[in-house]
């Protein structure tokens, strides 16, 4: 079993030294990757270029390890399952779903779906078993300019599988799931903004733009038409950060506290931008909240809140947001969480 480090925030003592003298964090929300395969290739992202598995593992959350992980831990209230890969590959979905339910868990899939590949007794799972709220990962409004980035993706078949959704939902007279179109904004999409924006609408979904996180692919050509349509004085991550005084990404850093990203595997990666190195521990090995705060996750969180110096073997410290967070002389204000629970939900009923 690890070791627990059983403080983290610090205290001076008579002495002056410095204590710390936080409890361990127990979050009644986390992150379980359910599959790091995904069957597009989309040309930035680390999954299709391989990149990603030289240090993430490859494969599929098991049915019996998320049963394990749900009747070990009654605290956990709220499992976000996708992150690197896209959920609807595993087979192990449905029934995933299923026990969720019958646990009184809720699932959700926000941090992005393409819906390309899924089967229809897996879409009826997600209405009947009342599943909360999926983000889709839509870039365009038409095939043409969907495929640029979201290549192999076929743009028909994600809105026939979004209208198989709502079919489900009104056959079970349900809200859920919520459904949220994402529309990562480009150079070679922008003039579809307001097309997908109402294709959303018609199929009862809210609508959300996201900058692109390579500024070099495909970068916004009509910046003032952008920032119209984004709502937002910005054209890029970088833009953002220069005008809000804050990274794009510094929401993600809360997540070592709040919604702790995890591996099929169980083992654990803090938050879901890390993909160059493990923390360590494994929940399956050494329990949820062994895993959560070993010495190693106590000192991360001491060096996002305490400005304690960065330590080699924590992963934060190579991540740009903590060192420009760093380089600015600040740290993470947790008591200022924002958060990004959009379309969070209690999908059931009493």
């Amino acid at each position: 079993m690890l070791e627990k480090l059983k403080t983290s925030s610090p205290i001076a003592t008579e002495s002056g030294a410095i204590e710390f003298n936080d409890a361990p964090v127990s979050p009644s929300r986390i992150r379980l990757e359910a599959s790091t395969h995904c069957q597009l290739k989309c040309p930035t992202c680390e999954t299709a270029t391989g990149e990603l598995y030289e240090q993430v593992a490859l494969g599929f959350l098991r049915f019996d390890k998320f049963r394990q992980l749900i009747d070990n831990n009654p605290q956990v209230r709220e499992i976000e399952l996708s992150n690197f890969g896209e959920i609807f590959l595993n087979p192990h979905l449905p029934k995933i779903i299923e026990y969720a339910f019958e646990k009184n868990v809720l699932l959700s899939a926000t941090n992005g779906a393409n819906l390309n590949t899924v089967r229809d007794t897996t879409l009826e799972a997600l209405v009947k078993f009342r599943f909360s709220h999926i983000r889709c990962s839509i870039d365009g409004a038409s095939q043409e300019t969907y495929e640029q980035y979201r290549i192999r993706g076929n743009f028909d078949r994600v809105m026939e599988n979004i209208d198989k959704i709502n079919a489900y939902k009104k056959q079970y007279k349900s809200e859920f799931p919520l459904l949220t179109w994402q529309f990562v904004v480009f150079g070679h999409n922008e003039h579809e903004i307001a097309t997908a924006r109402q294709m959303a609408s018609d199929r009862g979904m809210t609508f959300e733009t996201k900058f692109n996180w390579d500024e070099d692919w495909s970068p916004v050509r009509d910046k003032d038409m952008v920032r119209r349509e984004m709502g937002v004085d910005a054209t890029s991550r970088s833009e953002f950060r220069e005008n809000s005084g804050s990274d794009y990404m510094e929401y993600v850093c809360h997540q070592l506290w709040d919604h702790p990203q995890l591996n099929f595997d169980g083992t654990v990666w803090g938050c879901c931008r890390n993909n160059w190195k493990a923390f360590d521990g494994n929940v399956f090995e050494d329990g949820l909240e062994g895993a959560l705060n070993s010495k190693q996750m106590q000192y991360a969180r001491r060096m996002l809140t305490d400005a304690v110096e960065p330590r080699a073997d924590v992963p934060c410290t190579t991540c740009s947001v903590y060192k420009n967070m760093r380089k600015e002389g600040r740290t993470l204000d947790r008591a200022n969480v924002v958060g990004w629970r959009k379309g969070s939900a209690v999908p059931r009923s009493s």
